[in-house]
């Protein structure tokens, strides 16, 4: 009797699946907080924010070259940070975390960071000076773009999740 080999799976394919998914579930989630954002400035009558351009300058010393391309790299710097985001919602799969635990935990992380770092870069308030309002908006945001996100991970991965490995195996296998 004839045996089937068995495939190897490859953790280098695991690491590169997750790297990508993750950044197209990152542009769907930045694609969802974009329209969120939108209706919620027709509502509220904000104005559009130029802290990601304000960040950008702390961190990365890159500014623009006058006030009025400001709001232009801000638009900029938030479709490459909430795309780029998407990559922990996929390294998070790899530590087998799914479904909307993984929502969860990538919501967490998404928000927790932005409480932390914005503060920290002088921004915006710590949470405990924020108004309530401005603290559930913001959460609301942030909530969209992470089921946005993982929506579209769930939903690209669901056809593949036979092939992919917890980040525990993938780990044992590189080490052999």
């Amino acid at each position: 009797m004839k045996r089937k080999k068995k495939k190897r799976h490859n953790p280098v394919y695991d690491l590169g699946a997750a790297i990508g998914v993750g950044l197209l579930a990152g542009l769907a989630g930045t694609v969802a907080i974009t329209l969120s954002q939108r209706i919620e400035m027709k509502i509220t009558g904000r104005q559009p924010s130029n802290v990601p351009a304000d960040a950008v300058a702390k961190t990365l010393d890159i500014a623009p070259t006058d006030e009025s391309a400001k709001p232009q790299l801000s638009h900029k710097v938030h479709w490459a940070y909430g795309t780029w985001l998407g990559i922990t919602r996929g390294l998070m799969s790899l530590a087998g975390l799914k479904g909307w635990p993984a929502t969860l935990a990538h919501f967490t992380t998404v928000w927790g960071g932005s409480l932390i770092m914005l503060p920290a870069l002088d921004l915006a308030p710590p949470i405990q000076k924020q108004k309530p309002k401005t603290i559930l908006i913001e959460g609301l945001h942030h909530a969209v773009y992470a089921v946005a996100a993982g929506l579209t991970f769930d939903a690209i991965t669901s056809r593949y999740s036979h092939r992919r490995g917890s980040l525990v195996r993938m780990i044992r296998r590189m080490i052999r």
